[in-house]
């Protein structure tokens, strides 16, 4: 039960849906702007030249993070849905206009989606490392997690040995859900025996 909502088993046969954590998205606002002139005139902004060639907004509902660049290209992260990935996209948009740039909002993409979830169980990261080395990079000494780059939905996977996962690179939710039902009875294969 996720969240008190009963889970689709046809969708997620595992009886585990993972939750989305953050949406970065790109937006093309379609006209170049002075990032100078909106860094003064929002308070919501800041601009470091030196530091980043983009202005960098923030707004609180849907809490979000905007970098805005000159060319008129932006990029919203942060987001926790599709739907308030695109709302918020469309607020910074707003934001530009009412500051007195022409601003569109042309070629809305969903550019990655990072979810989470945690299989509960504790997991045999050598054993998962060895036998699906085509797939996996595992070297403990320098992160904590296996990682493991599906090919087919094309989704990088970070798995922990505490049973806890990260699911990154989908373009569309479905990826996300159905890279974890695939990988999903591996984990099971390679469930640590608590002593």
């Amino acid at each position: 039960l996720e969240g008190n909502q009963l889970v689709d088993l046809s969708k997620h046969p595992s009886g585990i849906v993972p939750t989305l954590q953050n949406i970065v998205s790109t937006v093309n606002l379609d006209c170049k702007l002075d990032l100078k002139s909106i860094a003064l005139q929002a308070r919501n902004a800041e601009y470091n030249p030196k530091r980043f060639a983009a202005v960098i907004m923030r707004i609180r509902e849907p809490k979000t993070t905007a970098l805005i660049f000159a060319s008129g290209k932006m990029v919203c992260t942060g987001a926790k849905s599709e739907q308030q990935s695109k709302l918020a996209a469309r607020k910074y948009a707003r934001i530009i206009q009412k500051l007195g740039f022409p601003a569109k909002f042309k070629d809305f993409k969903i550019q990655n989606i990072v979810g989470s979830c945690d299989v509960k169980f504790p997991i045999r990261l050598e054993g998962l490392a060895y036998s699906h080395g085509a797939f996996s990079s595992y070297e403990p000494e320098l992160f904590p997690g296996l990682i493991y780059r599906m090919k087919q939905p094309k989704i990088v996977l970070l798995i922990f040995v505490s049973g806890k996962i990260v699911l990154t690179g989908a373009k569309v939710r479905d990826e996300t859900y159905t890279a974890f039902e695939n990988i999903y009875p591996v984990l099971t294969e390679y469930r640590k025996n608590q002593q």
